[in-house]
């Protein structure tokens, strides 16, 4: 595409007036009708597998320590 060649329509993210309100309040309606239940589920499984990765970058976790007897105390 040579530097001289004009774009007709605008990317998504630089849509103005009000089409681009429109578009907002309609993303915005669909992210809240999700119940914070089912959000509450996908934060934990997602944290529960970068936990399981071994290859993860930062600070590890603590483990809390069992509270069971056979410890071998």
């Amino acid at each position: 595409m040579s530097p001289t060649t004009k774009i007709a329509m605008p990317a998504s993210e630089m849509v103005e007036g009000p089409e681009a309100w429109d578009r907002f309040t309609k993303t915005m309606k669909q992210v809240l009708s999700v119940p914070h239940s089912e959000i509450k589920k996908r934060v934990e499984k997602q944290r529960a597998e970068a936990a399981n990765n071994p290859n993860r970058r930062g600070p590890k976790r603590k483990v809390r320590p069992s509270a069971s007897p056979a410890s071998g105390v």
